[in-house]
């Protein structure tokens, strides 16, 4: 038991440095929305996906190791992939809707739908001060989606939360694929489901690339933020418990907020903001009452 608090503790500061680079990829998609509007999400999140895959894919061909990217193939593999594709895209969409900040807390429900489904999924119990806590996390959520003066787009909040749910069963199937297969593979398998499901909206809907070099830098800021949040994520839920991990990534919002308001001044009204604090609150103390539980 002792030997394994350093492996735990390496995985939530892997988590935490993961939740920087979702907030710089974030912030990222937020400026192509403003400064590039013309650009779709469904083409943004592509090309985040495409510099994800040759990040990849360039280390794998030069060392000639692109077959160990398939790993063993299991079916958690696949499912990580579909529903980290799907939330991807609720995702992206949020964000440019409504703002990176909230979209951040409420896609970051994720960490309560870990801790909800985990003893189901990974047989990762938790102790009665974790529902106490989620309980909170859950008011939280409700502030933030309650309906306000002069904010209509209810739709959008639908959306980042929809996103929420599926990254947890995303995070569920990477603690399960993890288990016997390195990080590469399981960010390999999410590039493999998701460029097919955009390659196939495009055949439906069109394809809008970008045309000016600000838009390019700032998909090429999101694709590399992302590719080391993706490694990241995944190393720290192969170290550490669901529950814990899916408590630390509620530092994404916070860093999300905190660069939404100082960059694009968009602040949150104080009901927004008590629901904020709440989640914020209750999703850090998750952490800390798993390991007392343990």
């Amino acid at each position: 038991m002792l030997s394994s608090k350093p492996r735990n503790v390496r995985g939530l500061w892997a988590m935490l440095f993961a939740s920087l680079l979702f907030s710089l990829m974030s912030v990222s998609v937020y400026a192509l929305g403003v400064r590039h509007p013309e650009l779709p999400a469904m083409t943004v999140s592509f090309f985040r996906i495409v510099v994800n895959l040759a990040i990849l894919l360039l280390p794998a061909l030069i060392r000639s190791r692109v077959p160990s990217l398939f790993g063993d193939m299991r079916l958690s593999l696949w499912l990580r992939g579909l529903f980290g594709s799907l939330a991807l895209i609720l995702s992206f969409i949020s964000i440019q809707r409504i703002g990176p900040g909230e979209a951040a807390f409420l896609g970051a429900s994720s960490g309560v739908f870990v801790a909800l489904l985990g003893p189901k999924v990974l047989a990762q119990r938790n102790n009665g001060w974790i529902w106490a806590a989620l309980a909170g996390s859950l008011a939280g959520l409700y502030l933030l989606l309650m309906p306000r003066a002069g904010v209509s787009d209810e739709l959008g909040r639908l959306m980042a939360l929809g996103s929420g749910l599926l990254s947890a069963l995303a995070y569920l199937m990477v603690a399960r694929a993890g288990r016997s297969n390195p990080p590469g593979t399981v960010v390999f398998y999410f590039c493999a489901v998701a460029i097919p499901m955009h390659l196939a909206w495009f055949g439906l809907a069109g394809f809008t690339p970008p045309r000016e070099g600000e838009a390019w830098a700032l998909l090429l800021v999101c694709g590399l933020a992302a590719s080391g949040a993706q490694v990241l994520m995944t190393r720290a839920y192969q170290a550490s418990p669901a529950a814990l991990v899916g408590a630390v990534s509620y530092a994404t919002p916070v860093f999300n907020l905190a660069f939404g308001w100082l960059w694009f001044a968009k602040v949150p009204d104080g009901t927004a903001l008590a629901g904020c604090a709440l989640v914020l609150l209750c999703g850090v103390l998750l952490p800390f009452l798993s390991s007392r539980g343990t």
